[in-house]
């Protein structure tokens, strides 16, 4: 008999995850549902992937109902990577850059999008903090409303890869409204290398403020 794979995601209302389960089991018992069932995932085993959200100070970085979206996961804001479907890898080696969707962002105003990861290369030992791994400026608040972002690249979207044996990085996404007339650049220095990056400076001297909006996801070595 085929089997009915079931995503427990914190996004989904509960009712509504019950009531659907409810009817796969259904059909299942009836027997309409074995031969068109087909597994999001055919090349692993089904089984219940289940979300795990972010909580304590990890939890509290989120603000803003700023939304990272990814191939086959849906919204990772606030969330650990699961380790199920080879998601943890896939997001390293295969996926390419998310989509970011803020659906409260100001069609007149413009925005810097970044994502940056603190803990590198370990939470423990974090000397290269912050490891600059996307920023975008001049992105039209009418992009971060569909999440499809263009804007100016200032970086260019490099995957998320924690080295291994070294836990779980966070991956922080923080949106800043962009001053009107405000031209963004990287000095030299910053362009040479990704990593030591000061998000504090980069962000005073532009006189970003504080981010509008920001999330993290939490995730580690595909092999850990």
């Amino acid at each position: 008999m085929a089997t009915i794979e079931l995503l427990f995601h914190p996004r989904c209302p509960r009712g509504s995850m019950g009531l659907l389960a409810a009817l796969l089991l259904a059909a299942l018992l009836l027997g309409t549902a074995a031969r068109g069932a087909q597994a999001v995932w055919p090349d692993e085993p089904s089984h219940t992937c289940i979300f795990q959200s972010l909580s304590g100070k990890d939890s509290e970085f989120c603000r803003g109902n700023l939304e990272v979206i990814y191939p086959e996961l849906g919204d990772v804001g606030c969330t650990y990577i699961p380790s199920c479907h080879q998601s943890r890898w896939r997001i390293s080696r295969e996926w390419g850059s998310p989509q970011v969707r803020y659906p409260q962002a100001d069609k007149r105003k413009k925005y810097v999008v970044m994502l940056v990861d603190p803990d590198a290369p370990s939470r423990a030992n974090p000397r290269s903090r912050f490891w600059r791994h996307w920023l975008l400026t001049d992105v039209p608040g009418t992009e971060l409303r569909t999440g499809e972002l263009r804007g100016r690249v200032l970086t260019e979207y490099s995957r998320p890869t924690p080295p291994p044996h070294s836990g779980y990085h966070r991956y922080q996404v923080r949106l800043y409204e962009q001053p009107e007339g405000q031209r963004i650049i990287l000095d030299p220095e910053e362009r040479v290398s990704m990593g030591s990056w000061s998000v504090r400076s980069f962000t005073e001297r532009f006189h970003l403020g504080s981010p509008a909006a920001s999330t993290q996801f939490l995730t580690k070595h595909h092999s850990d």
